[in-house]
């Protein structure tokens, strides 16, 4: 048997994964703490080594290099599932396997920001090199006949999992090894190998003939079906150059094989007419599939004993039977029986996986853990917001009625009020004034960090797509990639976002400093020392009795104010604190129905453990409402029977009473907004790393689609296409005679006339495929050169006929899988699907 043909493996290109990858793992998963973010970046490390290590194993042709490269494969499959694979900005490069696209009109290579495409370019080389471990197996040995087996069709079911991901993986046009027609022909040489490699083991195992000529038919369809495919026009010209010729003889040898083991079923049964018939037809599809292979000791083995069992039997026949030798075209077909399959794609396909992010959780469920937190601290700020606007009321109420200070006992008349006291030493430990202003001073130097950093990225993204539409009107229709206004919709979505942020963060930064303006002087007061703040108060007209029932009223409301908000503040950090475990719940999800129902579980959990706290809340406010009015109706008492209103004091009080109250809430705001500022520039600082690994993906992409376009300019133009000459004209529907059936192997590719030697004239090569015997061979002209832009990957299915196209003799027709008219599938328009007992 002749060798297997290994399918030579995609060119890879370095790339620097830790920047983009590290920048992806650190904006999705922002909220991971410090440590968690080191074994993130740990991991990417041990990512990038994984796959350097793993790109160049694909050309060390060993069994052990397969474990290797089968679990980086694995680290793929994993790390897609826990981040966002389209935001990930990694120009992935990778070469054809040919590498005839220069020549041919193909793209020599790609660059593609996608992990999917990465997934795409390792498996195709995980194909390969199962085909080249399997082609360097011992098929005299049980183990390298079963090695061989297994890895044939796993690369097989490889070829046929890439016909339905490549198109999703890769947008624009791919490099002619992962194109369709090249899949598709791959996965049909594989199958067809493999069942070569069981038609090995049944000889070996010494099966009945019987049974290896069905497995011998069918082999030689799935050669025929392979031959024909790899004649489209599309593909033609990308195949190494022994591939055409070692195919056609394959299968021209197989149908040999098929007639020498149905011949010994017949001698076995006594038809020795049939016998030598099928003998004849056997030798000359022997001499055949030398002549094609260009081998002159291919199946010599066989070949010896099909023209020794031909010359016995024809003496026998001579002398004792006298059988009429019938016509091998009226011959039925022995059957066939497939053995060989492509094996599905399953992973993980190392042995000893293990997943370097498992620290990572899966993607879907952080989106909806993240979803879910959001959706909790919305309602925590919601009711928080309630108690906060309420107590700002019941803050307002009692400033403007000068409270608590109007009931509380002074010396002697002088003095401050213990509760104005209190707050003034409050506000000093707070920094006073001073700190309100040091804030005041730090905003705009945040907020203008922050503007820069978003006009930066924009400006990056702005050029990144003038360059792409400056290339795009010089190269008009030859500028194949996706124009960047589609591809970047949603960073100016989030860019356009950003700014409405700081927008509305100006106008925030406005109503602070006017609230700040309005109470700045009460600040100042509660800012300086208490003998300070002394002088400044204006003598009292006169005590007030403690023991009135006024006093003694409000007193009371003011301690009932002072537990309202005690109880707030509680309920505030009881709010806060509120935790519940949403990730067993969303993994039962998952696991359960393949999705998570985000809104529904997490609503029904919030509402379950925030219930309790919602009541409260409502509570509060609603009794303050009636607190509101006793203070009210007893303060107008405490008027009445004192007559204490609207002196200076009592202004002054109100007014630091109110100071008091602004600069709390000034100091909250502020240091909300400081961290507001500092928060936002982490976000664009990332969001700027993510543009800049876009770019510079885009640019890489750009760099080698300039490079293919010089090297597309620089062809000459084409030429005419030659005729075809009329002695090569199609035999498939015309009937041969058993001695010439051997020279009507399947249609493959004819040269044209002209005045080189065709080249098998010069280096032994095999007679072109679809010749007669005996006819002169015609010279040969170098193709044409192709026209710029030329593409015979982006053309649609050819009508009609597939197989047929200009240059090449008419394929075989649909329904006709044997390629020339003495072949079994031409006899019998195709063969049940037939296997034999045992297998």
């Amino acid at each position: 048997m002749s060798k297997i043909l290994a399918v030579p493996p995609k060119k890879p290109a370095e790339v620097e994964i830790v920047k983009p990858l590290n920048n992806l793992i650190q904006s999705t998963y922002s909220g991971a703490s410090a440590e968690e973010k080191a074994k993130y970046s740990e991991a990417v490390n041990e990512f990038s080594k994984q796959r350097n290590t793993a790109i160049w194993k694909f050309f060390e042709k060993y069994e052990s290099s397969l474990e290797v490269v089968y679990a980086y494969f694995d680290q793929i499959c994993a790390l897609e599932t826990k981040i966002p694979v389209n935001e990930l900005q990694i120009p992935f490069k990778w070469k054809d396997a040919f590498d005839k696209g220069s020549i041919f009109g193909g793209r020599i290579s790609l660059t593609h920001t996608s992990l999917l495409y990465e997934k795409v370019c390792v498996l195709f080389n995980i194909a390969s090199l199962q085909s080249n471990v399997a082609a360097s197996q011992t098929l005299d040995s049980d183990e390298g006949l079963k090695i061989a087996l297994k890895l044939l069709q796993q690369s097989a079911g490889i070829f046929q999992y890439l016909k339905g991901a490549t198109p999703a993986a890769i947008p624009s046009e791919p490099t002619p090894d992962l194109s369709q027609d090249t899949l598709i022909c791959l996965q049909a040489l594989m199958v067809a190998q493999a069942q070569e490699v069981f038609i090995l083991k049944a000889i070996k195992d010494n099966m009945k003939d019987q049974i290896i000529a069905k497995l011998c038919c069918q082999c030689e369809e799935f050669y025929a079906d392979v031959l024909r495919a790899m004649q489209k026009e599309s593909v033609r010209n990308i195949w190494e150059k022994e591939w055409i010729p070692a195919i056609a003889g394959k299968q021209a040898g197989f149908h040999a094989l098929t007639q020498l083991y149905q011949s010994l079923a017949c001698r076995a049964a006594k038809k020795i007419g049939e016998e030598i018939a099928r003998l004849r037809s056997a030798v000359e599809l022997f001499r055949a599939a030398q002549t094609r292979s260009g081998n002159s000791t291919y199946l010599d083995e066989f070949f010896t004993r099909a023209k020794r069992n031909l010359e016995e039997s024809t003496k026998d026949n001579e002398f004792i039977y006298n059988e009429i030798i019938p016509e091998v075209s009226s011959l039925p077909s022995p059957g066939k029986a497939q053995l060989a399959k492509a094996l599905p794609l399953n992973s993980p396909l190392a042995s000893n996986f293990k997943d370097i992010f498992s620290e990572l959780i899966p993607v879907e469920l952080h989106r909806a853990l993240t979803a879910s937190d959001m959706r909790k601290n919305e309602i925590v700020n919601g009711e928080i917001m309630k108690l906060r606007e309420a107590t700002q009321t019941l803050n307002g109420v009692l400033a403007s009625l000068n409270l608590p200070a109007a009931v509380e006992t002074t010396d002697a008349g002088s003095g401050l009020p213990p509760s104005l006291r209190e707050k003034a030493v409050d506000v000093r430990n707070k920094g006073g004034i001073e700190s309100i202003n040091t804030y005041l001073k730090e905003l705009p130097e945040l907020l203008q960090r922050n503007r820069e950093i978003l006009d930066e990225t924009e400006r990056i993204l702005d050029e990144e797509r003038d360059s792409d539409n400056q290339l795009r009107n010089q190269f008009k229709q030859k500028w194949t990639r996706i124009p960047s206004d589609k591809l970047t919709e949603m960073f100016r979505t989030n860019a356009k976002k950003y700014r409405e942020v700081i927008t509305n963060a100006i106008e925030a930064d406005k109503i602070v400093r006017q609230k700040f303006e309005k109470n700045q002087k009460g600040i100042e007061l509660l800012s300086m020392a208490p003998e300070q703040i002394q002088e400044a108060v204006p003598a009292a007209g006169g005590n007030i009795d403690p023991n009135c029932p006024s006093v003694q009223k409000l007193k009371s409301l003011m301690e009932a104010v002072e537990t309202i908000k005690a109880e707030r503040d509680a309920i505030e950090l009881e709010l806060k604190s509120a935790t519940f475990n949403m990730k067993d719940e969303f993994l039962t999800a998952l696991q359960k129905d393949g999705a998570i129902d985000e809104p529904a579980i997490s609503l029904s959990q919030i509402g379950r453990v925030l219930s309790p706290l919602q009541s409260q809340v409502k509570e509060s406010v609603e009794r303050q409402v009636t607190l509101v009015s006793d203070i009210q109706q007893s303060h107008e008492q405490f008027v009445t029977e004192t007559g204490s209103c609207g002196s200076s004091r009592d202004k002054l009080y109100q007014e630091l009473a109110t100071a008091y109250d602004s600069f709390i809430e000034l100091l909250g705001n502020l240091k909300e907004g400081t961290k507001f500022y500092n928060d936002l520039t982490e976000l664009l600082v990332v969001f700027q790393n993510k543009i800049s690994d876009f770019c510079f993906a885009r640019k890489t992409e750009k760099e080698e689609l300039l490079k293919d376009l010089t090297t597309e300019s620089s062809r000459p133009a084409i030429g005419p296409t030659p005729t075809l000459p009329s002695h090569y004209a199609s035999t498939s529907g015309s009937d041969v005679s058993p001695s010439s059936s051997a020279s009507s192997v399947p249609d493959a590719p004819v040269p044209s006339s002209g005045n080189v030697p065709y080249p098998h004239q010069m280096q032994g090569m095999p007679m072109p495929y679809g010749a007669t015997p005996g006819v002169p061979y015609p010279t040969y002209v170098p193709p044409p050169p192709m026209p710029q832009g030329f593409n015979p990957y982006a053309t649609l299915p050819y009508p009609g006929n597939p197989y047929q196209y200009s240059g090449f003799p008419q394929g075989p027709q649909p329904g006709h899988y044997g390629t020339y008219p003495g072949s079994f599938a031409h006899q019998q328009g195709g063969y049940p699907n037939q296997k034999p007992p045992g297998w």
